[in-house]
């Protein structure tokens, strides 16, 4: 989970955007890998490479429902000469026992059947009279229905050549192939080619497990009624939605009220659901910032190296940040600002890399690109301060979208995308070039 420690505190220190990124990942490191049933290694990273032990299709078989014949039985024909073949009996998807097709012969094939030994081809069945002799059909009477199907007399009325409407034995993958390179991330089409090759279970990186909370004796949960100085959590199901979008099983937890003891019983009570945790709220200066209260002594001091550090970052928004490790296991938790857009800003540049990295991924930001800025006016930013500022990107350009304010939500909610601003820059003229982290 974690095994370095963040670095010490250091009260005077303002610290860099880089520097408080490279602390987290510095000392969160990936899960232990587990064997997992296919479908609960969803989302998860593989740790070993996948090798085909079987092939795919592992056997000829047919694309089509039609009728498996030989080639030379079939050549020349037409709807004004059609061959016609005896029909000796039916191939289904899964039989056993398979018929012989010997010269004159055809055997009623279904979609994904083995082809029968004798067999050199297939012709569909819209190619074919389908042994009721009034012309061209569109498709085959169930079996159920007209089982006399199986016997009699086919006609076709078009050739085919050899192979044709046969998936071959290995056309998708060979026995001994690679079917998945180690770090590969399990989804839908993964999952489908691990059952296809007869993998039952899979050795992965579990998803990390994520406890979100919210701090504030003022929020209230929504469909409460509000009080005054009263409002709505959002904090907390914006971070937990995002920590579920970076790939994790998160576990909302109900605002927890200003009391420094009730926090410190909440965040120990969750631990043991937790490969990591995260706050928002209560890491400011203010006499009711009850995170810093509650973790600044939380050191176990059986458990060296434990404790959570708050610092000041040069970003805006999101000054206030807290970082350490907890708990008998050096959980690692972080703490972030109160405000919605610092929260969610400070969300997007540590905690979904420390959740990536902790599912044992290669990259593990979001990706970034240069863009245009369109802008009625310069955009400014505080010298020394790195900004990010909510905006929404399309083709080469980003426009930003609402205030600077870290309270503006609505506006977070139309942005997908984050346009920085270096620290060594105050102003940036519309027309110019800017660095945009993509994300969604």
């Amino acid at each position: 989970m974690s095994s370095a420690a963040p670095r010490p505190a250091d009260q005077d220190h303002l610290w860099s955007v880089d520097e408080h990124l490279e602390d987290i990942l510095a000392t969160v490191r990936p899960l232990e890998p587990i064997e997992l049933q296919l479908l609960d290694a969803q989302g998860c990273v593989l740790v070993e490479d996948v090798t085909v032990p079987v092939s795919l299709p592992p056997f000829d078989n047919s694309s089509m429902d039609g009728y498996a014949v030989r080639v030379a039985d079939v050549a020349g024909a037409s709807e004004e000469f059609p061959a016609v073949l005896d029909v000796v009996g039916d191939v289904a998807a899964g039989q056993a026992e398979l018929l012989h097709v010997g010269p004159g012969q055809a055997a009623r094939i279904m979609t994904g059947a083995p082809l029968p030994p004798g067999a050199e081809t297939v012709v569909p069945v819209e190619w074919t009279d389908g042994g009721l002799g009034e012309g061209p059909v569109s498709g085959m009477r169930a079996r159920s229905l007209a089982p006399e199907g199986a016997e009699g007399h086919v006609h076709v009325y078009r050739s085919a050549e050899a192979r044709a409407h046969v998936r071959a034995q290995g056309s998708d993958v060979r026995a001994g192939d690679r079917a998945l390179d180690a770090g590969t991330v399990l989804g839908p089409p993964q999952i489908a080619l691990l059952a296809a090759i007869g993998r039952g279970t899979v050795r992965v990186r579990p998803r990390p497990r994520v406890v979100v909370m919210s701090t504030g004796s003022e929020l209230v949960q929504p469909d409460e009624s509000l009080g005054i100085g009263q409002i709505y959590d959002s904090n907390s199901f914006a971070l937990t939605a995002a920590a579920r979008d970076a790939g994790a099983i998160a576990y909302r937890v109900g605002a927890v009220a200003d009391d420094a003891e009730t926090l410190r019983s909440t965040i120990e009570d969750q631990l043991v659901r937790a490969d990591l945790v995260v706050t928002t709220g209560g890491v400011s200066v203010g006499a009711y910032d009850v995170v810093k209260e509650a973790l600044s002594s939380v050191a176990d001091e059986d458990e060296p190296g434990s404790g959570v550090d708050f610092r000041k970052l040069a970003m805006q928004p999101g000054k206030p940040q807290g970082f350490g490790t907890i708990g008998p296991d050096h959980t690692p938790l972080l703490a972030l600002p109160g405000n919605p857009v610092s929260s969610y800003v400070s969300f997007e540049l540590f905690v979904r890399p420390a959740i990536r990295t902790l599912m044992g991924l290669d990259y593990v930001h979001r990706p970034r690109t240069r863009a245009t800025l369109t802008a009625k006016k310069a955009l400014t930013s505080p010298k020394g301060r790195r900004q990010f500022l909510r905006g929404a990107y399309a083709d080469g350009s980003v426009a930003p979208v609402g205030g600077a304010g870290s309270h503006l939500v609505a506006a977070l909610a139309q942005a997908d995308a984050l346009i920085v601003v270096p620290e060594d820059v105050e102003s940036v003229e519309p027309g110019a070039e800017v660095e945009v982290v993509l994300l969604g």
